[in-house]
């Protein structure tokens, strides 16, 4: 990874934090961020009739407005995912709405779907998609949300999806953040039953069959997680990005800016996150894709997502204190790990875990 970024990293974190995001945007607009090197063979993997050269992807809240998918691919990322967009421009909440914990390397947010609207997202990659410079292909997802204000929730997803269509590779209906009120309501069994339906059709008017996903909070108790795998698993939906951002304060936490109002994202969203990423592949038998996301600083933490279910990794926190030369040695380090438990694929240490527990659960049966 480029030294750049090594160097500029302790000025980014003397500023402001939407300040420093900024910069790092432009940086990349630029053409700053380098080429990484080929991934290894045994990171590839295929999903969705897409091929991901690694499973290491940038978390939505990135690239809210799709102003640098491809240099983030350059920088060596498997896939990239743009937005929370919303149909219609809008602010978010006021400023400061995004604090650093950086006693415990974490960060809260409550920017509360700040967004250039879907729009500018849709112009910009088709943009993309169309350059005469090519764009070097690549797989980008669209993550859809609703305008907080709009009188109608559905309208606002079904327009994410009809129209994010013709543009994404994948879609992303966010139904989790705790920053826009009332959304996480979208969760109960029978709103995400309705919604889901609803949003399949659109996606089949499109005539494109494109991976459709819905990524939930982590803040879900025993009898959610129970009504949102069955939805999901009836619905006919592709897949789930677990989990969003927590409202929760877990015990430890040393930083006084961890007092703000907002979701937790970092090193303490990772027990809890992985938590319900293994639930929900033991509730979805596996016959599901999850994306994992929470907490992810290094290959340890993408190997134990990996091993508990998640076919794909997703980060965003960690790069704010550790730089993308992060995303490298987490590549190079979860190859590692394949190679040294015996694995010739990521696909087959997809959920090792719920195997080896069934395995010494039968062990220690009757003889």
């Amino acid at each position: 990874m480029p030294d750049l970024f090594a160097l500029a990293g302790p000025l980014l974190r003397s500023l402001p934090p939407e300040t420093a995001h900024l910069l790092t945007l432009r940086a990349l607009a630029a053409g700053l961020g380098g080429k990484a090197e080929a991934d290894p063979p045994i990171l590839r993997q295929r999903l969705w009739n897409r091929d991901f050269p690694n499973p290491i992807g940038i978390a939505a809240g990135f690239d809210k407005d799709a102003q640098v998918p491809d240099a983030l691919l350059r920088l060596g990322f498997g896939f990239v995912e743009t937005g929370t967009v919303t149909p219609l421009p809008q602010p978010g909440n006021p400023r400061p709405r995004v604090f650093r914990l950086a006693e415990d390397r974490a960060l809260i947010n409550r920017l509360g779907f700040n967004s250039g609207g879907l729009d500018l997202v849709i112009e910009r990659l088709r943009a993309r998609a169309n350059s005469s410079t090519g764009s070097g292909g690549g797989i980008v997802g669209v993550n859809i949300g609703r305008n907080r204000d709009s009188a109608d929730a559905l309208a606002d997803y079904i327009e994410g999806v009809s129209r994010g269509a013709a543009v994404a590779d994948y879609l992303v209906v966010n139904v989790s953040s705790p920053n826009t009120p009332g959304l996480r309501d979208l969760q109960a069994r029978d709103a995400l039953e309705a919604l889901l339906r609803q949003l399949i059709a659109a996606r089949e008017a499109t005539q494109r069959q494109l991976p459709l996903l819905v990524k939930i909070a982590p803040d879900l108790n025993e009898q959610e997680r129970a009504d949102i795998a069955a939805v999901a698993l009836a619905s006919g939906i592709d897949g789930i990005i677990v989990s969003n951002t927590t409202v929760a304060r877990p015990p430890g936490l040393r930083s006084p800016q961890a007092r703000e109002a907002g979701g937790l994202s970092g090193p303490p969203l990772f027990a809890p996150s992985t938590e319900v990423l293994r639930d929900m592949y033991r509730l979805t038998h596996g016959r599901l894709p999850l994306v994992g996301v929470g907490g992810v600083a290094g290959a340890d933490d993408a190997y134990a997502k990996i091993r508990a279910g998640a076919s794909l990794v997703q980060l965003y926190t960690a790069l704010v204190f550790e730089g993308p030369g992060l995303l490298g040695r987490i590549k190079s380090g979860l190859a590692d790990r394949l190679r040294r438990d015996g694995f010739s694929s990521i696909g087959d240490a997809v959920g090792a875990n719920h195997r080896y527990e069934t395995e010494i659960a039968i062990g220690a049966g009757p003889g």
